[in-house]
């Protein structure tokens, strides 16, 4: 089971730089990082409302299961 965090992509549709993502949801740009690169092993439900209020998306643009 893999569960694959598309951040990169969502940040690139909106042509949103970490730095500004980080401004505006209230997370250090070492966490998006570990979002970003998929080493983060769990996600808060209050961190993933933010991002997607950011990045005007839905949870399942961010996440994306593959087998």
């Amino acid at each position: 089971m893999a569960i694959v965090v598309n951040l990169d992509v969502m940040l690139a549709k909106r042509k949103m730089s970490v730095t500004e993502l980080s401004k505006e949801v209230g997370i250090t740009m070492a966490n998006i990082s570990i979002l970003k690169t998929g080493k983060a092993r769990a996600i808060r439900f209050s961190t993933l409302d933010k991002l997607c209020e950011a990045l005007m998306c839905q949870p399942g643009d961010l996440l994306e299961y593959r087998e």
